[in-house]
């Protein structure tokens, strides 16, 4: 048992075990010799109601660990802020938070408040009891507008951004901008009510680019923590430049046929953890981005050094993509021990050509992974053709063009001890380009079982994509595609379909 963060109210745990999401029996949780938690099943959980600056004793599972709160040199709340979700309170909450000094605790008390967009300030806590709610405002015309950048002491700061594209949008329900050490958590809701409002509907033809319900941008330290987190207008949390962030035991919750609304979008980021999360969203759980092409030749940075552990994803489109807009590319991807439920698809990679030669993908970890109802669980798609252009001939043509700087790279990815059931388009299905090859493949120690009953279907969204059911594993343009111990049930034809892949190893 490990501690994952402490702040000034509360401790939150992780198990370590072999176990995935839920841990494998119930157990309690005593602090200082009380029980605190009965019957706790998941492996990563949250303590609240303790105080700052004190020290505690956590008991579970026959482990022990001490530690101490952190303390804070104020106390505030919102006892005088009306709360019956019926009066706008943005100006009132502003107005506290503002007021707050470094290394306070801003205690949201228990009722309904609405709000239309709340700017956090650095060195500062956030604190939602149990029965505090944060609603969103539904009328769109409230919103500020924001632009695609500002020049500030001589450098380009991305102020709204969308797929990957600097864009002019509705400033996000909760912002925390050009700001460090700041928390956002508690056992209470941030809801931004997207049903109630325009935010679904025609949303190709709004003016503006619909607010996120958390925007992260230009900032680093910064934890969100317990909070359920539902019905947001569009992407529900999207980390921007962002270093050293974390994600713990949240539950992100959005219609499934709601669009756009992804989980966490992390955006050239570095250093960002998301463990013990239970997503239910209507797009990708977890799509890690980096910008198209002509953003991410105006940075440097690539979105590296990414953790997800202890998940538990459902009804999303992918569990896990990568992309679309990931120019930048992505190193050093750990994921394990997550459950992906219902998705359409497990992992998620959805790259073209366009996305640049400075999109490389690589080093990518996949292990001790359970899918049930995954339609694919693992796709690998060069010719993704969301965007004005990707239906266009240069992207979608399977003639072999030549490498040149507009050409994406996809490296080396290994997945271990996957356990797949109830799959129904293929088990795993690889598209690379006829001029640049996926590099390596590598499927060790897994079991993939088909739904007797598997409808038919295309298991990646590009223009000639053949429709199937029950396939074992389909390679297009890969250079080496080892399986190791890998066994397939219920599928139709061969284990291995591969087309100008140069090497196979099936051991």
């Amino acid at each position: 048992m490990k501690i994952l963060y402490i702040s000034p109210v509360s401790v939150t745990l992780e198990l370590e075990n072999d176990s995935i999401y839920f841990s494998n029996n119930f157990f309690d949780v005593y602090i200082n010799g009380k029980l605190k938690i009965k019957d706790c099943k998941t492996n990563a959980f949250s303590i609240y109601g303790l105080e700052p600056n004190k020290e505690y004793e956590v008991e579970a599972l026959n482990e022990k660990n001490s530690f101490k709160t952190k303390k804070v040199s104020e106390i505030k709340n919102t006892k005088f802020i009306e709360n019956d979700g019926i009066k706008n309170v943005t100006k009132e909450l502003q107005s506290l938070i503002d007021s707050c000094k470094n290394d306070s605790i801003l205690v949201f008390e228990k009722g309904t408040y609405l709000i239309t967009s709340l700017k956090l300030k650095s060195n500062l806590t956030v604190y939602l009891k149990k029965d505090a709610k944060i609603i969103g405002d539904i009328n769109k015309d409230n919103y500020e507008v924001i632009p695609p950048f500002e020049i500030i002491n001589g450098k380009r700061i991305e102020r709204g951004v969308f797929e990957g594209t600097p864009r002019y949008m509705l400033l996000s329900i909760i912002n925390i901008t050009d700001a460090k050490n700041v928390s956002l958590i508690g056992e209470g809701t941030i809801d931004g009510r997207a049903e109630l409002g325009p935010w679904w509907i025609d949303v190709k033809n709004l003016p503006y680019v619909r607010p996120h319900l958390v925007f992260i941008n230009n900032s680093e330290n910064i934890v969100l923590d317990s909070l359920t987190i539902k019905n947001s207008p569009c992407w529900t949390i999207h980390p921007y430049f962002a270093k050293n962030i974390s994600f713990f035991n949240l539950y992100i919750e959005n219609p499934k046929d709601s669009p756009n609304t992804d989980g966490i979008d992390p955006q050239f980021v570095e250093d960002c953890k998301i463990i013990g999360v239970h997503f239910s969203v209507g797009d990708d759980c977890i799509s890690i981005k980096s910008g198209k092409l002509d953003l991410a030749r105006m940075h440097e940075e690539v979105s590296k050094n990414i953790t997800i552990r202890n998940c538990w994803m459902q009804y999303g489109h992918g569990a896990i993509a990568l992309g679309s807009e990931i120019s930048r590319g992505l190193e050093n991807l750990d994921c394990e021990r997550c459950f992906f439920d219902h998705t359409d698809r497990g992992l998620r990679i959805k790259v073209r050509r366009g996305r640049g030669d400075i999109c490389r993908i690589d080093n990518i970890l996949f292990k001790n992974i359970k899918m049930d109802g995954v339609l694919t669980p693992i796709t690998m798609n060069m010719f993704y053709f969301c965007d004005p252009d990707g239906k266009t001939n240069y992207v979608q043509t399977k003639e072999k063009l030549p490498i040149d700087d507009r050409t994406p790279y996809l490296g080396k990815f290994t997945f271990k001890n996957i356990e797949a059931t109830n799959c129904e388009f293929a088990a795993g299905y690889f598209y690379g380009l006829p001029e640049q090859f996926i590099e390596e493949i590598n499927i060790i120690d897994s079991t993939f079982s088909f739904n007797n009953n598997a409808k038919e279907g295309k298991p990646i969204m590009m223009c000639d994509a053949e429709v199937c059911s029950r396939k074992g594993f389909v390679a297009y343009y890969v250079n080496k595609l080892h399986l190791k111990n890998v066994i397939l049930k219920g599928n139709i034809g061969e284990k291995i379909e591969a087309y100008n892949t140069k090497e196979i190893i099936d051991e």
